[in-house]
């Protein structure tokens, strides 16, 4: 089972960026990764997917066109750009795994998320 675990967040001003990392402890060429926020009292959201090749990413319409999902199968790890962020953003991030090459709806293995905070 492909354990993930996440870094980049932190305490940022309206308007920033940071870029989440999600390191894997093998192989994610077979994997397709996904990106959820929870914060307080709220559901968790799905922000973000990318295919195992990375050919195919798919954004929520709340980050859409502001975070970019990348990955490097190289160096086992996935990337979240955030730009442009907004206190609406503040939130726990973390990543997911798909046993399978596309974006699907069961998740073998989530990393244990990091903190991103939006505040001036």
């Amino acid at each position: 089972q492909l354990q993930l675990v996440e870094s980049g967040g932190g305490l940022v001003q309206p308007g920033g960026s940071l870029r989440l990392s999600c390191a894997a402890s093998g192989s994610t060429r077979d994997y397709a990764i996904r990106w959820f926020r929870q914060a307080p009292g709220k559901e968790r959201e799905g922000i973000s997917c990318i295919s195992s090749s990375g050919a195919s990413t798919n954004y929520a319409d709340s980050v859409k066109g502001r975070f970019t999902i990348s990955r490097d199968n190289a160096k086992n790890t996935v990337y979240l750009q955030m730009n442009s962020l907004k206190p609406e953003d503040t939130a726990v991030y973390y990543c997911a795994a798909h046993p399978t090459s596309y974006c699907s709806a069961y998740i073998s293995s989530r990393g244990q998320g990091t903190q991103v905070t939006v505040s001036s």
